[in-house]
């Protein structure tokens, strides 16, 4: 039965009570520090400032510990999904869990570190294609390079040699591998775990700031099982995954939802609601009598009753992406040795999409003007003189980087009753459609080549064939895809006895 108002108010000012009395037998700043997670140390962050915290957001004691641990093991190992890299945990814990993190579906592909590297750069990108985030398939071959050249082949065992010493490694791909692979204790905080702890311990302040990301990253040490550090792991995120989503959690199938908090503010909300009592500041549980919590939602954000426990974590303002324009060129020889064939250039080896191919392209005003003329000179500069009168406006592709809102302004040009283009610089290539299908292009490319495909004789604007002829083809696998297909096979690891003085 719920409790009355007056006895949640006399309730709540025994919680304030007994906390004042802990506050003053607890040891000074100065008389104890709490202990840096094991692989961590030296971390000056991961001092956590206790003053300004109430405890209300913290693991009091440890049979919440327990049974938040035995619960959520037992929901992953009946609920878990199949995932490669918990079938082969070595070899897929570094490669498959950042490429899952980048395309948040299960578009993983992988390799060991000795055969990462006998791809070259141009086909890490090409398996990458269409994740996003390149930069990322760059520094994994570089961290496998420095794996099999410099560390012998073995990899760093502990989150603290895996973040010093592979590049592109921070500290929640370290937590991952070293616990997941090699089963060091060492908790970790992606986005799913750090909603589930927000809600689960009524954290409303900025998750992105240095003092709540401290506490977070302090509870997922705390929680973690010694036993099974790397399942728990992998339950935390699977919890945030599957079940404690953004927008529209599923709170009933939750295995702890009777240690959420945020499920205990909405059905004191609710409460409230039902016997049409105004909210009160004295109803706050985690409010210490002296100043604001740090982990509290700032005063001026109240409670939204429509949300839930969608509440927490707090939605954090992002700066919205600049916005740019370029002018790109589908130009095609119909009339090609071997069938027709489509230009494509390669970007810089730095920057925005750096190394992946592209249609020729140049930065442009939005206001359209000199467009066709700078396209042009950038078409006659990797294929030499192109009849200016054959090239049309198609339309427009926007798509949305991490930091920039791109438009595309999409041209076609077809050289056909010409003599073909034998000659290219270095940089450019001739592909044929089928070659362009499964080539290192970004997904911003091959929207822009389902523009072209929709104007060309035979197909309608919009029509369906010319949506889904990129998209079908992604279901026939490349030769590469076909050769990492092979890689996946059982793996037995026989490691020498010294692996861990290699590693740190």
């Amino acid at each position: 039965m719920k409790k009355p108002r007056a006895a949640m108010r006399s309730c709540c000012r025994k919680q304030a009570s007994s906390k004042e009395g802990r506050k003053k037998h607890a040891p000074s700043s100065s008389q104890a520090k709490p202990s840096a997670p094991d692989g961590l140390a030296g971390r000056p962050e991961e001092v956590v400032l206790q003053a300004s915290v109430s405890l209300y957001h913290l693991f009091r004691d440890t049979a919440e510990v327990t049974v938040f641990r035995e619960s959520l093991l037992s929901w992953y190992n009946r609920e878990k999904r199949d995932l490669p890299w918990r079938r082969q945990r070595v070899r897929w814990t570094w490669t498959g869990g950042r490429m899952l993190v980048t395309s948040g579906k299960g578009s993983v592909r992988s390799q060991t570190p000795d055969e990462s590297l006998s791809f070259g750069m141009e086909e890490v990108n090409q398996l990458w294609a269409g994740l996003g985030y390149y930069s990322r398939g760059r520094r994994l071959q570089e961290g496998a390079r420095k794996v099999v050249e410099e560390l012998g082949g073995h990899m760093p065992r502990t989150a603290e040699t895996l973040q010093r010493l592979l590049p592109g490694v921070g500290r929640y791909t370290a937590g991952a591998i070293a616990s997941i692979a090699f089963g060091q204790v060492t908790g970790i905080v992606d986005g799913n775990v750090v909603r589930v702890l927000c809600r689960v311990r009524a954290i409303g302040a900025d998750p992105s700031s240095t003092l709540v990301s401290q506490q977070l990253w302090s509870l997922a040490q705390k929680l973690v099982d010694p036993a099974q550090p790397g399942d728990f792991n992998q339950a935390a995120m699977e919890l945030g995954a599957t079940v404690c989503t953004p927008q529209h959690p599923l709170c009933s199938q939750c295995p702890v939802q009777s240690l959420c908090r945020a499920r205990q503010r909405v059905e004191r909300e609710q409460l409230l609601a039902s016997q049409s009592l105004p909210a009160s500041p004295d109803m706050e549980e985690c409010a210490p009598n002296t100043g604001q919590c740090q982990l509290c939602a700032p005063p001026t954000e109240p409670w939204d009753l429509t949300l839930g426990v969608a509440n927490f974590p707090k939605k954090v303002s992002r700066r919205p992406p600049r916005e740019e324009c370029s002018a790109t060129c589908v130009l095609e020889q119909l009339g090609a040795h071997g069938g027709a064939r489509i230009l494509l250039v390669q970007r810089p080896n730095s920057g925005l999409l750096a190394g992946l191919w592209e249609f020729p392209s140049v930065a442009v005003e939005p206001s359209g003007q000199c467009q066709r003329k700078a396209l042009l000179q950038e078409l006659q500069s990797w294929a030499g003189p192109v009849p200016a009168t054959r090239l049309r406006h198609l339309g427009q592709v926007i798509h949305t980087f991490s930091h920039i809102k791109l438009t595309y302004q999409v041209f076609g040009l077809a050289l056909e009753g010409q003599t073909p283009v034998t000659i290219t610089p270095p940089g450019a290539r001739w592909l044929t459609r089928e070659e362009f299908r499964t080539a290192a292009v970004s997904t911003a490319m091959k929207k822009v080549f389902q523009v072209y495909e929709g104007q060309q004789p035979g197909n309608c604007k919009g029509s369906k064939r010319s949506q889904v002829s990129i998209s079908s083809s992604r279901k026939k696998p490349s030769p590469s895809q076909q050769l990492l297909d092979n890689f996946f096979r059982p793996l037995i690891c026989t490691d020498p006895p010294s692996l861990n003085s290699v590693a740190q």
